[in-house]
């Protein structure tokens, strides 16, 4: 159901039935009895309330927290489904997350850690494909599981490319020249063929290239650049967005470019330019 009907990612997937089973061993000792659909139909507010203390008393912070009672919900809603019955669930707030702003590399920081992730690889080629990627994180606003899925048949690219994102909803995303040389780049020095169906990013050994590869990666140029350990791969997907913000860019054609389902996801953005801006106010007024 989560991957078919929800159009979950295999790790969503993964995390709900691993909630799911948490859920049944926790209720087979609350309970003192092997849980049954029954039992879950018929759950009480204090039941749920007793396994989040139990998962926040494990060290589940507010946002994991949040997330696993969503997994929870989704659990009970699928079995009442499965027996035919109402989806009535039980009335529980979710923990509060707290509100965090995403952190932005500065334009001059993005760049140099692109070329840096270059300079330190151990082949040509190598050097190429991470400096193409992650300047297709910036240039793009890419999420990195969306750059490392992208087929092959999508070189040489235009001014625009199609890309396939979160529950496999598609969004057009405008390539800078810049990107677009960097790939090109890239894909006349991979030593493996790139087939219109195999991964456009390759490993090492001719394989997809991993998403902890280029973690890695990126930390060690980060550390070499002594840059915050906070300027990650995903970071330039923020960059991206409060720099177009910055220039003067709509929220809505902000939200079409970043695949966000709710504006509420792009307007966060908001509020790291105006944190931005008092930075600089405060650095620079002579009366800050």
């Amino acid at each position: 159901m989560l991957r078919l009907e929800r159009r979950s990612s295999a790790h969503t997937a993964r995390a709900y039935v691993a909630t799911a089973y948490r859920l049944l061993d926790f209720l087979s000792v609350h309970r003192g009895d092997l849980p049954t659909p029954a039992m879950l139909t018929s759950l009480e507010a204090a039941d749920l309330r007793a396994f989040l203390a139990r998962r926040r008393g494990e060290g589940l912070g507010p946002a994991a927290a949040a997330r696993e009672m969503s997994a929870v919900r989704a659990f009970l809603r699928f079995v009442a489904e499965q027996q035919g019955e109402a989806t009535a669930l039980p009335k529980i707030a979710s923990p509060k997350r707290p509100r965090t702003l995403p952190r932005p590399a500065a334009p001059a920081d993005a760049l140099a850690l692109a070329e840096e992730t270059g300079a330190l690889a151990s082949q040509p080629w190598i050097a190429a494909r991470d400096t193409a990627l992650l300047l297709l994180l910036y240039g793009a606003g890419l999420r990195i599981s969306e750059a490392l899925s992208l087929p092959a048949r999508v070189h040489p690219l235009g001014e625009t490319l199609r890309v396939t994102g979160k529950r496999g909803k598609t969004r057009m995303v405008a390539i800078l020249p810049a990107v677009a040389d960097a790939i090109a780049s890239y894909a006349a020095q991979c030593p493996w063929p790139l087939g219109p169906d195999e991964p456009l990013f390759r490993g090492a050994k001719g394989g997809p290239l991993s998403a902890d590869v280029v973690r890695r990666a990126v930390a060690e140029a980060r550390r070499t650049l002594g840059l915050s350990d906070r300027i990650t791969p995903h970071a330039l997907r923020h960059s991206f967005a409060t720099h177009l913000l910055a220039g003067g860019a709509d929220l809505r054609s902000l939200q079409e470019l970043l695949g966000h389902a709710s504006l509420s996801s792009t307007q966060i953005y908001t509020a790291v330019d105006a944190a931005h801006m008092l930075d600089v106010w405060r650095t620079a007024h002579p009366r800050a």
